[in-house]
C-alpha cells in the first residue's frame, strides 16, 4: 500500500497545530505503519509539495501496489490531474484529511479527489490514519483473513435498498 501525502504536510506540528495538532507527519506514518503491519500490509511513504511528483506516484504505484492512501492536502479541492491519475489506478483508493473540510472555509467543502476514490476519511486528527489503512484492509478482505470476521462486501447497495429511519425520505 503507498500513502502519499501532499504540499505542505510536511510541516505538521509546526503549522496550524489548533487545525492539524501537534504531531509531526513522520508520527502519522508511524501510526500508518504500525496497523499496517497488525493487518499484514506493507506501508510505503511519499510526501511531495509538488502536484507532478504525486502524480508520478500514483502512475508508480499502478504496477506495484493494491491500495493508496492519499492526503493530498489543499490539491484535494483544485488537483484534476491528481483526480484523473486517481482514476487510472486499478485499486481501493482512499482520501484521508486530517481536519474536517466540510467544517472549514467554503473552498474546503468540495473535493475533486472524492468520485475517484473509494471512501473518504476526515476530521479524525491522526487517529485517521489508522482507520484508513484499516478500511483498505476492510476493502482489500484483510480484515477478515485477520480476525475471522467476514468483511462486508465492498459495492455499496442500491440506493432504495437502503433502510431509512421512519419519516425519512
Amino acid at each position: 500500500m503507498v500513502l502519499l501525502s501532499g504540499p505542505n504536510l510536511d510541516l505538521l506540528g509546526e503549522r496550524e497545530p489548533e487545525i492539524y495538532g501537534y504531531q509531526h507527519l513522520a508520527d502519522h506514518v508511524a501510526e500508518a505503519v504500525d496497523e499496517g503491519r497488525r493487518l499484514g500490509l506493507t506501508v510505503e511513504h511519499h510526501q511531495s509539495n509538488h502536484e507532478g511528483a504525486l502524480i508520478e506516484e500514483v502512475h508508480r504505484a499502478r504496477k506495484r501496489a493494491t491500495a493508496l492512501i492519499v492526503n493530498a492536502g489543499a490539491l484535494s479541492h483544485t488537483s484534476w490531474a491528481l483526480h484523473d491519475a486517481l482514476v487510472a489506478f486499478d485499486g481501493v483508493v482512499v482520501e484521508l484529511h486530517l481536519s474536517n473540510p466540510a467544517a472549514r472555509e467554503p473552498y474546503r467543502h468540495t473535493s475533486v479527489l472524492a468520485s475517484a476514490t473509494d471512501g473518504m476519511i476526515c476530521g479524525f486528527g491522526g487517529l485517521g490514519y489508522r482507520i484508513a489503512v484499516n478500511a483498505v484492509g476492510r476493502l482489500l478482505g484483510l480484515a477478515a483473513a485477520q480476525t475471522g470476521v467476514a468483511a462486508k462486501s465492498v459495492v455499496p447497495p442500491a440506493a432504495d435498498s437502503v433502510p431509512r429511519p421512519e419519516g425519512w425520505a
